[in-house]
């Protein structure tokens, strides 16, 4: 029988089944063998999911099984100092996730006695659950018929039905549609799968796709065009001066405010230039750096000695950042009152310990070995 491609978003019974029958049978012959997909277990689909969040699967890979040796329960997590979270998470970004995570680990050890709860709506009062992982965990872990929409789902389904612009009530109502009511996660998985692998944003193999025959845009030839893509977002870019204060072999870290961006971080000590600002970036980058040093209540010894800018490329900014290494006087066990205590440490650039540090504050410590090894003995 000849298929129809599907451009009403109200389907017959027959078209649904033929759709979810194709789906599944490609899904459990194609499927990529992932860690999170050999344990349903709620924690584990649940720490699956926040780390996919805006991540790719291949970094995830690395990750995921070296923080269930860490963390293996609820309870494990939940009992964890916020270093230790943000430290085992190092690298990973978006660190607000890592903190939510742990948030959701004490609310569901406080109000669920440790067991990560079923349902959809009970799942979303969880810090950092969304609509999107509250579908996939409920689906996944507990077989609840619900959606789970990512942006390889949402592809997926506006080329479909050849949808240019589908909002987020269209694509909900869709996908609530067309979940499978007796697999519902595998359901998920699937349609995220071949967003991933064969429905991908460019160049998408049509000739291979499970729903090829049901797809609207592949009919009218608008695949490549689907969903339309709005006008580039233009991202603010900022020159950040740094601060590598040195003492005894030691590099000062700070711990970054609790709020705002990489909140509860370690990191060098930091001003952000005024882009209007007279002199060049280089003077005024120096002259900070110095700034901060001191308000440290720290001497600088010596002229400070510039080290390679990194950038840096966040969700909603650029970051460009200018550091020095700067040698100061004292002992490194007594540096002034603001340059230590719970919010300040002192560490071996070689061997940072416990204390997690952003990406481009690693890349830092890299160049000042690199350039400076004989510092630090």
């Amino acid at each position: 029988m000849k298929a129809t491609p599907v451009e009403r978003a109200t389907l017959d019974d027959d078209t649904r089944r033929e759709l979810r029958h194709a789906l599944l049978a490609h899904y459990d012959r194609h499927a990529r063998e992932l860690p999170w997909r050999r344990d349903a277990n709620p924690y584990r689909v649940l720490v699956s999911e926040i780390m996919l969040q805006q991540t790719r699967v291949e970094t995830v890979k690395g990750y995921y099984d070296a923080w269930l040796d860490r963390f293996p329960t609820v309870e494990a997590l939940a009992g964890a100092s916020e270093d230790d979270v943000l430290k085992a998470w190092e690298g990973l970004g978006y660190y607000r996730r890592a903190r939510n995570l742990l948030r959701a680990a004490r609310q569901v050890r406080e109000e669920w006695g440790g067991d990560v709860p079923s349902a959809y709506d009970d799942l979303r009062t969880l810090p950092g659950v969304g609509e999107y992982t509250a579908g996939a965990v409920a689906s996944i872990a507990f077989g609840e018929a619900v959606p789970a929409v990512d942006g390889n789902v949402r592809r997926v389904l506006s080329r479909l039905f050849d949808r240019a612009r589908p909002t987020v009530k269209w694509l909900r109502e869709v996908a609530a549609d067309l979940v499978d009511p007796g697999r519902p996660g595998d359901w998920n998985q699937a349609l995220m799968e071949l967003g991933a692998t064969v429905c991908t944003p460019r160049s998408p193999r049509c000739s291979v796709c499970p729903l090829g025959r049901h797809c609207a845009a592949r009919t009218h030839g608008t695949q490549s065009a689907r969903p339309e893509r709005g006008p580039a977002r233009s991202v603010p870019s900022v020159e950040i001066a740094l601060a590598v204060p040195h003492l005894g072999g030691r590099v000062l870290l700070v711990r970054r405010p609790d709020g705002g961006l990489l909140g509860g971080m370690w990191a060098f000590p930091e001003r952000e230039l005024d882009p209007e600002g007279a002199g060049s970036f280089t003077d005024r980058s120096r002259a900070a750096a110095l700034e901060v040093t001191a308000a440290l209540e720290l001497t600088a010894t010596d002229a400070p000695a510039e080290l390679p800018h990194c950038r840096h490329r966040f969700t909603h900014l650029e970051a460009r950042y200018r550091p020095w290494l700067i040698a100061v006087g004292g002992r490194h066990d007594e540096p002034g009152p603001m340059a230590r205590g719970e919010r300040a440490v002192w560490v071996d650039p070689r061997s940072p310990g416990p204390y997690a540090l952003p990406r481009a504050q690693q890349r830092v410590l890299t160049s000042v070995l690199a350039h400076h090894a004989e510092v630090f003995p």
